[in-house]
């Protein structure tokens, strides 16, 4: 793996492999979490703006019949630190996928008509999102697990807000937000001459001011929180976590040795309970989440509303047996973590995204030490993060079946 600092401020990394696939994402250092209260869901909207036609591509369609004709991959997300647009493609295009790119960045026309219509698009999307309540549990977990830091608030921003953008806006957040000092390009696959490729492609893209948000740290939390909202399901929905410690706190790596001990598969402790000895649900996780400056731990299921409270006291009981955790269980939760991330890095895309958000926390050289990290957890740093994060002060979320 190499990293690069071209001339104009733009991060790139680059990891060469043998298959015949290449895969470029375009990573920007800024996502929900950097967004003002009337600009609440700018970055998301942007996200979809930016594939609506460039001053060399006319619309939608012919940027991705463009990648789609050569059998390849596109797609793009925002997150609360983060946005992302990429390509995946056979190793030979290379080039189209660069040009594609760069000039969806770089000359995004932001068309009235389009604004209005893509409007209407996201709106349909908030509206999905809203009425799928494996989807929803999470906006409204978030909503009352934060107080203060902007994590609380949906990627999506609102339908208020998503309805006040206009083209100067969003041109206005485009221009202090689209920078290349602002940029991460994570390539990953088999290519060659690539720095020169990029430098070629996003070389004359002009630096800019960056803006910063302010940092907030959240941990833990001082009493029981719960949150009931009633839909018309025929499951009740519901999500049970904690406030934890941001990825650059080693105990982030503890974290996820718990989430696999826990939550993996269908071996996991609360899975084998919930779902296979009482048969209380179909769908249980457990979610480990670490960001720059924030981490999420959770447990989900869903349920008929009679079996909640039996639930939470099977939950509760699980954090409660980390207390006596084994040999056994310790090795089997970090062998399960380093097979999974193996098999996942496989795909090159997964690998490009991987690199950029390390890069995007902190330094992407992180990323060569994860699996070290995981392998350093003792059966000591299980038992305390349980006793000391895993206790009654949770936060409870519930959308409940009406009957």
């Amino acid at each position: 793996m190499k990293k690069y600092k071209l001339k104009n401020g733009i991060t790139l990394i680059f990891e060469r492999n043998s298959s015949k696939s290449v895969a470029v994402e375009v990573m920007f250092k800024f996502g929900s979490n950097f967004e003002s209260k009337n600009l609440a869901g700018a970055a998301h909207f942007l996200e979809h703006m930016l594939f609506e036609g460039t001053k060399n591509r006319k619309d939608s369609r012919e940027i991705a019949n463009e990648i789609e004709k050569y059998g390849g991959e596109f797609n793009a997300y925002t997150t609360g630190d983060r946005t992302t647009f990429f390509i995946k493609i056979i190793n030979k295009r290379l080039d189209v996928a660069l040009d594609i790119l760069s000039d969806m960045v770089a000359n995004p026309i932001f068309d009235g008509k389009i604004l209005e219509k893509e409007k209407k698009v996201v709106l349909k999307e908030i509206n999905m999102v809203n009425d799928d309540p494996r989807s929803y549990q999470w906006i409204l977990f978030h909503k009352a697990l934060f107080e203060k830091h902007p994590a609380k608030n949906p990627t999506y921003g609102s339908v208020e807000t998503v309805k006040s953008f206009s083209r100067n806006s969003i041109l206005d957040y485009y221009k202090s937000h689209y920078l290349p000092n602002n940029m991460i390009i994570s390539v990953v696959g088999n290519a060659g001459d690539v720095k020169n490729k990029v430098q070629k492609y996003f070389g004359s893209l002009k630096p800019g001011k960056m803006l910063k948000r302010i940092k907030f740290i959240e941990i833990g939390q001082k009493k029981q929180k719960t949150r009931v909202e009633r839909g018309k399901t025929f499951n009740s929905y519901m999500v049970m976590g904690y406030k934890t410690v941001p990825r650059t706190n080693k105990d982030s790596y503890v974290f996820e040795v718990i989430s696999a001990i826990l939550g993996r598969g269908q071996s996991g402790w609360i899975f084998d309970e919930i779902r296979n000895k009482k048969g209380l649900a179909y769908q249980v996780g457990v979610n480990s989440e670490h960001e720059s400056d924030y981490g999420v731990f959770a447990v989900y299921t869903n349920l008929d509303k009679k079996n909640i409270e039996q639930a939470k006291k099977i939950i509760l009981e699980q954090f409660k047996r980390l207390g006596k955790i084994s040999k056994k269980d310790l090795e089997e939760a970090k062998t399960y973590i380093e097979g999974n991330y193996v098999l996942q890095m496989e795909d090159n895309f997964h690998k490009a995204d991987n690199l950029a958000v390390w890069e995007t926390i902190k330094d992407v050289k992180l990323s060569e030490g994860y699996i070290k990290n995981i392998k350093k957890v003792t059966a000591e740093d299980v038992k305390r993060i349980a006793k000391k994060h895993l206790n009654d002060r949770y936060t409870l979320v519930v959308i409940e079946q009406e009957k």
